[in-house]
């Protein structure tokens, strides 16, 4: 069994391509389920707004990852889409997913969003099945590096996050944002953090609007200087406010050109969303300043210098936490072999023991009394070899010992 990543992410991928390998949570759905029917054995796929990933586990890796390659070329209908994607394989692959969850392969370094969506990823693909032995420890063992390397090192004390970086671009822009207004198109996590942040700036008013309406309710528990907004009322709403802050997962179009075209005021629009929420081209209109994601790279961060500093550290203790998942992985070849050893001793075990019955008329009991003395004898020949098997720690002498044992019984 090996490890394989497929993607695209945000360092050598446009914003145009990556919105078109993103996935909705139906598109996970149908993408994890054609994957195993094509007999890959387990699928986790990571789609943010800036990477959009598919792990596998599986035997005959690079055929599955031509079908992972070819499926992307499909899904996304670029003809060119071979040169964005990136493959990762075995220790490669472990790396980069413990790099990932730690915020160490993101656009904002050490940022905290991408270990909560490493997360949901693996619960999904638990959820629905997709995923199963190898992919969930994997995982699993990525976000305890992550939530290690973050409470060590103490990262987290400042946090920061794409909402962040986009609220900090934001004031670069227009300055304080005392007494502004501002709306927030999206009840989501992403939406939910943009509101801590543009309350904590004190705005005048903040609106927030959302295609499930009850979605907005909820949020007056937690927020309640909130002003609701139906979704279908939201045009309006953009003529009197000085900040849109779209964040939803919707796979279309959310804020038109059309909508903004009689716009009288400054409006300064940050899409955290991908797909992009707001219609190309917008920004050609008079008073209308837009901000994607791919225009956070080059923000300033005061803390950038100590968050870089810190990543070296880290990527210490990422390394001895991928040399764990990597003994674990080599152990699992000596189970495989153990259990093969097991089977074939219980094979001809049974194969005799039909023999001497097809012979002999036992009574039952004395039937259970052979099969007990046979099979225990025959398990007694090969429990001094497992035990040993058991006892290697070092990869090359597991490899040498499991793959001889492989080739002598013809496993």
């Amino acid at each position: 069994m090996n490890l394989a990543i497929v993607g695209m992410k945000y360092n050598n991928t446009p914003i145009d391509i990556r919105e078109k390998v993103s996935f909705s949570t139906s598109q996970k759905i149908k993408c994890g389920k054609y994957l195993i029917e094509k007999e890959i054995h387990e699928v986790i796929i990571l789609s943010t707004c800036n990477r959009s990933e598919i792990y596998i586990a599986s035997d005959e890796i690079d055929s599955k990852i031509d079908i992972i390659i070819d499926f992307y070329k499909q899904y996304s209908k670029v003809d060119n889409i071979y040169d964005y994607i990136f493959v990762k394989k075995d220790i490669d692959a472990i790396f980069h997913i413990y790099n990932v969850s730690a915020g160490l392969d993101s656009m904002i370094l050490c940022e905290d969003q991408i270990l909560g969506q490493v997360k949901d990823a693996m619960a999904f693909s638990m959820q629905y099945k997709l995923s199963k032995k190898i992919l969930n420890k994997l995982f699993r063992e990525a976000i305890t590096s992550a939530k290690k390397i973050k409470s060590e090192l103490k990262i987290s004390e400042t946090p920061i996050s794409m909402v962040y970086i986009a609220i900090k671009l934001l004031k670069q822009k227009i300055g304080s944002l005392c007494g502004k207004k501002a709306c927030i198109i999206g009840a989501g996590e992403m939406g939910r953090l943009a509101l801590k942040h543009l309350i904590s700036e004190n705005l005048q008013e903040v609106f927030v609007a959302n295609r499930t309406y009850d979605n907005v309710i909820d949020l007056l528990k937690e927020f309640p200087k909130i002003r609701p907004v139906k979704y279908e009322s939201k045009s309006k709403i953009l003529k009197e406010v000085d900040i849109l802050i779209t964040a939803t997962s919707a796979p279309h179009i959310v804020i038109t050109h059309n909508e903004l075209k009689n716009i009288k005021n400054e409006l300064y629009i940050m899409d955290l969303a991908l797909p992009r929420d707001v219609e190309k081209g917008v920004q050609e209109l008079k008073n209308i300043h837009l901000y994607d994601v791919d225009n956070f790279k080059n923000i300033s961060d005061s803390n950038k210098i100590k968050r870089e500093e810190l990543s070296k550290i880290a990527k210490d203790i990422i390394e001895l936490k991928v040399n764990e998942f990597v003994n674990w992985m080599e152990s699992l070849k000596v189970d495989i072999t153990i259990k093969e050893l097991n089977d074939r001793c219980k094979d001809i075990g049974n194969e005799y023991l039909g023999y001497i019955n097809r012979r002999i008329n036992l009574s039952k009991r004395d039937e259970e009394i052979l099969e007990k003395m046979l099979l225990g004898a025959l398990k007694k020949v090969i429990k001094e070899p497992i035990l040993n098997l058991k006892e290697l720690k070092n990869e090359k002498e597991i490899n040498k010992y499991v793959d001889s044992i492989n080739k002598l019984f013809n496993f």
